[in-house]
């Protein structure tokens, strides 16, 4: 024990503490004192005394967890309870009594008090407005618990709030843009290549990332076999090209669909007019450009006689050129040409620009890059002729000239190998001699290098490993530089985009989740969501949900929760009861769509947080019916005598089933005390005369939850006397006195004379009774015997002899074992009856041995 004795002086000592106490470990010690005198043999006595310690504020709250995570769902109603944030102080009384406040901080000038708010008595904190995931997706504030100790102790908690995306918002198309209504019209040359591009659909959504997924899809098409739909970015292409029996107006609608549930979709019209490749006439000089297709086919009839004007305008063309060249040759320094010829008029136009940054020659067209036309932005002079420099589609360059050219592989996959080849560059110079020769680069920050493979030719080569979720693509700079003096440059740019791989397994933000779950849930309820990110696009990031099945009870979690497939949300499948099942442990997995798939899972804990649903069960003292409990003390108890312990029991969690203990109704306030922890009721004083014999207490056990719960008994004491009582009332119930108890001494004497008197009498009668001369046995039965009762009993006998006169005045019923009498017998006669006695098993009687009946009348 955490105490020792100190002597003071002769026979008197100190009991002192010789070590620290602790209420909440050892709340009361039991000390035994033994005195031992040092005689032969030695003689000893003990006493035992119990010292009970008194509460000290010294313990600070304890929240079970040092972060709470609760994830709410947008659009909740003010006012929902978003959880249960309970701590625990093992102190007593007002010590242990608590008070929650949300610790102030201001987002955006808003205070937490005025978004969320905490019940001061039990930690429920609750929601006090809607929350939109689109403005605000996170909250993160404190909760402080203080206890009501002086001076109070107190501690906090970090409370995240992850409000939950529901899918609220439908996409909205922005490309191609929309004035009016949902119709788009556009014109596209009939000469339109296979697998060119058409049109490209954007949409965008405001959701979470997994909501605003869009995939796209035709609602309707004129032709199928004529357009196809890339359901992950948008892009209508053609599947082939025009012919003349296609309808040159074609309608394509166009939903776009984002993921969440349920679905929420746009759509758009595109109404799409072909046009024929000869040139329009410019009628109508307005602000707005004449657009015409400069790339199409001519009709077979004026291709027929427009080759025939062609090929004799060759010939002049020719005869022309002939005498042309008979003149001298313009200087290198002259300025270009502008009556050039236009060498093919089905080039393609692709992110090109024109090789003169003239005005007139700005002035006179514009290439509209990113759909592959050219507009007349003037009118243009009849006959004349104008050269225009183009890359072919798909290269991948912009800008081309004599000095470089490149054939370009793209897009490629992130997990090329290294040293493949993706573009072959050949460079060249007109200048001869050291001017001629040139030099490639590329810059260095770059994972590729460029590798001379023959003169003039380069390969542009992987060096280091690709990764498309660090960089989805690359503008590569070609600079090729001569040796003359000075030297002269030109520069190239590409473009290198990096196609996705299934490379990376699905990430959830936590490693470990653990949910709380009130009881009594409604079966269906959204416990979490459990979302994971996937970095990889398109199949490979769409990811799908799956609970790893683990038995409990030979229950798999799949009958308890079930798991969203598509978004990870987590749901109840039943009402738990915390009194039956306080938690769970099971994975869930996240698997993306990718070939071959690639996943990851989370350990997930569910914790069923208790709810206060059981009342205390009063179990002591017993009761066989009702509540009321009757019992009997000594009218002469003591001070402090343990009357009656009051015993209850709570079902629900540590906290909830704390019972305390108190009076509602007591007969004499000042007879009996209650301890409110332990529920026993002990006499404050002795009984007096004064006092009831009856005294009636009622006692309350109550929880600790919210609301409080209780239960109540009723105890009936009677006050009882020592001496013996008088026998008063022969009831069924005996009378209650104390059999070892003194005599009244002259009861007790008159009795005992009584007693011995009335032996003496039995004694003298039993002598007197065997002195008496016993009958003969050899007499002879007498005809003139005394018959003394009519009805004596005669069993299973006949009559030692059938002589008529014996007949005529006696019949021996057998059955009924009966003597009747069939005449009047003469008075003071008396007659011999022998008979066989019940059960002897004889069949005949005689006078030897049958038994000898003598009555009389």
């Amino acid at each position: 024990m955490p105490f020792k004795l100190r002597e003071s002086s002769d026979n008197y000592y100190e009991l002192v503490v010789s070590q620290p106490l602790d209420r909440e470990k050892v709340p009361e010690y039991d000390i035994t004192f033994t005195v031992t005198d040092r005689g032969s043999p030695p003689l000893s006595d003990n006493e035992t005394m119990t010292l009970e310690l008194l509460d000290v504020n010294d313990n600070v709250p304890q929240f079970p967890q040092s972060f709470y995570t609760i994830r709410v769902m947008e659009n909740n109603a003010p006012g929902a309870l978003l959880s249960s944030l309970t701590a625990f102080d093992p102190d007593l009384h007002e010590n242990q009594y608590l008070v929650y406040f949300i610790l102030e901080r201001e987002i955006a000038n808003t205070s937490m008090s005025m978004l969320f708010s905490i019940n001061p008595e039990n930690g429920n904190l609750y929601a006090l407005k809607t929350f939109d995931y689109e403005i605000e997706s996170e909250f993160l504030f404190h909760i402080e618990a203080r206890d009501s100790g002086s001076p109070p102790l107190s501690s906090n908690v970090t409370v995240h709030i992850i409000i939950v995306d529901q899918n609220d918002n439908a996409p909205v198309i922005v490309s191609p843009w929309r004035a009016h209504g949902s119709v788009v019209e556009e014109k596209i040359p009939r000469s339109t290549d296979k697998g060119s591009l058409v049109a490209k659909v954007i949409a965008l959504d405001t959701d979470s990332v997994h909501n605003s997924r869009i995939t796209y899809q035709f609602l309707q098409v004129t032709d199928a076999t004529l357009f196809s739909l890339d359901q992950y970015n948008g892009e209508i292409r053609t599947m082939r090209m025009f012919s003349y029996r296609d309808p040159r107006h074609q309608r394509l609608v166009v939903v776009a669909k984002d993921n969440g549930q349920p679905t929420l979709s746009a759509t758009v019209t595109i109404k799409l007019s072909t046009v024929e490749t000869a040139v329009k006439a410019y009628s109508d000089m307005t602000e707005v450009p004449l657009e015409y297709d400069i790339f199409s086919d001519l009709n077979l009839y004026l291709v027929i006689g427009l080759g025939s004007v062609s090929f004799l305008l060759l010939i002049t063309i020719l005869v022309t050129i002939v005498l042309k060249c008979q003149k001298p040759k313009p200087s290198k320094a002259a300025p270009p040409c502008r009556n050039s010829v236009l060498s093919e008029r089905n080039s393609t136009i692709a992110d090109s620009t024109l090789v003169s940054n003239d005005a007139y020659w700005y002035s006179l067209f514009l290439a509209e890059t990113r759909k592959g036309k050219m507009v007349v932005r003037q009118p243009v002079p009849k006959g004349s002729r104008y050269f225009v420099s183009s890359i072919p589609r798909g290269t991948g360059l912009t800008y081309t000239s004599d000095s470089a050219a490149s054939t370009l592989q793209s897009p490629v996959k992130e997990n090329i190998e290294l040293d493949t080849v993706i573009a072959v560059v050949s460079v060249s110079d007109k200048d001869s001699g050291v001017n001629g020769v040139v030099d490639l680069h590329i810059p260095d920050n770059m994972p590729f290098k460029l590798r001379e493979s023959s003169d003039n030719y380069y390969e542009l080569v992987v060096s280091q490993p690709l990764d498309r979720e660090k960089v989805p693509e690359y503008d590569i700079t070609f600079t090729v530089t001569d040796r003359g003096s000075p030297p002269l440059s030109d520069n190239e740019t590409m473009t290198l985009e990096l196609l996705d791989v299934n490379d990376n397994v699905p990430q959830f933000p936590q490693s470990f989740y653990m949910i709380r779950v009130m009881e009594n849930n409604a079966p269906g309820a959204l416990l979490s969501s459990l979302t994971a990110f996937d970095p990889d696009l398109h199949e490979n990031q769409y990811l799908v949900y799956f609970i790893l099945e683990r038995e409990i009870a030979n229950t798999s979690m799949s009958m308890l929760f079930s798991i969203n497939p598509e978004n990870g949300n987590l749901y109840a499948l039943k009402t738990f009861d915390y009194e039956i099942e306080s938690e769970f442990l099971f994975h869930i997995e996240a698997r993306d769509s990718g070939s071959p798939p690639l996943s990851s899972n989370v350990t997930v804990h569910i914790i069923i947080v208790d709810q206060n649903d059981n009342a205390p069960v009063i179990v002591s003292p017993w009761r066989a019916h009702g509540s009321v409990v009757e019992e009997k003390i000594p009218r002469s108890t003591d001070k402090g005598s343990l009357v009656a312990k009051v015993i209850a029991l709570d079902t629900d969690s540590v906290h909830n089933s704390r019972i305390t203990y108190q009076f509602l109704q007591v007969t004499d306030a000042t007879l009996f005390s209650l301890d409110q922890y332990n529920g026993e009721i002990r006499t404050m004083r002795m009984f007096s005369y004064r006092d009831p014999r009856h005294q009636r207490l009622v006692v309350v056990a109550k929880d600790n939850g919210q609301p409080t719960l209780s239960a109540t008994v009723t105890i009936k004491l009677s006050t009882v006397e020592t001496a013996v009582k008088a026998y008063s009332d022969m009831t069924e119930v005996p009378l209650e006195y104390d059999i070892f108890s003194d005599l009244n001494l002259y009861l007790v004497i008159g009795l005992g004379s009584v007693s011995f008197l009335l032996l003496i009498t039995i004694l003298v009668t039993i002598v007197l009774k065997c002195q008496k001369p016993k009958p003969s046995k050899a007499a002879p039965p007498c005809r003139n015997s005394v018959l003394s009762e009519r009805n004596s009993t005669i069993a299973d006998s006949t009559l030692v002899s059938n002589d008529a006169y014996w007949y005529s005045l006696f019949l021996a019923e057998t059955r009924k074992g009966k003597m009747v009498v069939r005449q009047p017998v003469p008075k003071g006669s008396r007659y011999f009856v022998s008979s066989i006695p019940r059960g002897t098993g004889l069949t005949y009687t005689s006078d030897s041995a049958a038994s000898t009946l003598q009555v009389w009348t």
